[in-house]
């Protein structure tokens, strides 16, 4: 694996690929943002389609950093070029997980998909250069476990970037070693055997045209795109949320809705929940309590608040409430 400093031709196809794939990308992320504030109601962040779709991108872009290794090191390692690159991932892996603790403590991201690259491409060099089988079965290896293995203590955070939890933690974006680098393996194994025959005839497809140029540079500048899709995407929709005010209408049709089911769930009436519910609301408003209570972290003073108001709200179905001490 010694230092090879020729550089290599890029396959403009490999290009387009990357550049397709940060554009899905970039387009989940924005229904996403419209989504967690309010202006669509579409249920980006758990409906079972969105989840595949989503899934379906990070897989093809994990596929390509594979795709990326072999490529530009599958003749030996061009040590310079690797950790210019690699430095560029894990200082945009940091950048987000700042950005992220400020703008969303709670939800943090830890380790995206930036924090997996950066690991998967260390991971990835020795497979560019064992037996294609070692590839292969490591792959599955790495993929098969996550769909017969959970535990709960990879629900933990020390614990979750390896995958294998019961139920997610909460952040913002987690890609797991578990079955992700598997991902990554695959696209490793498929340029490998495809270098001899294949490759080279990527190699003679030269795509013209606005729409084809535009893709391939998307795709060789798909890093600095990714770190500032986000940033612009939200420097837009977050002042008009505030404007409009539609990530509260949201998050009080939500509440209405939870708190409706889980009361008519107790065995009161529809009526009666309905009661009930508004005046919650009406009283998470009045004494500023729906951060706290979101976030699930409340001072004394806040439950205190919260206790109080839930017994006003009970009493108002039930007066009989109001003789109790």
């Amino acid at each position: 694996m010694s230092d090879v400093s020729i550089k290599k031709p890029r396959l403009p196809v490999i290009d387009i690929a990357r550049g397709v794939a940060i554009l899905f990308m970039a387009f989940y992320h924005l229904c996403w943002d419209l989504w967690y504030f309010g202006f669509i109601g579409a249920d980006v962040g758990f409906d079972p389609r969105w989840v595949f779709f989503a899934r379906s991108i990070l897989a093809s872009f994990l596929f390509l950093v594979g795709v990326g290794l072999v490529l530009g090191h599958g003749n030996g390692i061009r040590w310079k070029s690797f950790w210019r690159r690699w430095l560029f991932v894990a200082l945009g892996a940091l950048a987000i997980t700042l950005g992220t603790y400020f703008t969303f403590p709670d939800a943090f991201v830890y380790f995206g998909v930036l924090h997996a690259i950066a690991l998967f491409m260390l991971m990835g060099l020795p497979f560019l250069f064992v037996p294609v089988w070692a590839v292969g079965l490591v792959a599955l290896l790495f993929i098969v476990p996550h769909f017969v293995f959970a535990d709960p203590l990879f629900n933990e955070k020390v614990f979750s970037w390896l995958g294998f939890w019961v139920t997610p933690p909460v952040t913002n974006d987690l890609v797991p070693v578990f079955p992700w680098f598997g991902a990554v393996l695959v696209g490793i194994l498929a340029t490998r055997l495809a270098k001899a025959r294949v490759l080279p005839k990527l190699a003679e497809v030269q795509p013209q045209g606005k729409v084809p140029r535009a893709l391939g540079w998307l795709g060789r500048w798909s890093l600095p795109f990714y770190l500032i899709h986000q940033p612009v995407l939200l420097a837009a929709i977050v002042p008009l949320s505030m404007l409009l005010g539609t990530q509260d209408a949201l998050r009080e049709a939500d509440f209405l809705k939870t708190c409706q089911a889980t009361c008519e769930t107790g065995g009161t009436s529809a009526e009666m929940c309905t009661t009930y519910c508004q005046c919650g609301m009406d009283g998470l408003t009045r004494d500023n309590l729906w951060d706290p209570v979101y976030s699930g972290v409340l001072t004394a003073d806040e439950q205190a608040k919260l206790d109080e108001n839930n017994r006003q709200c009970s009493a108002v179905i039930y007066p009989e409430l109001l003789d109790q001490p």
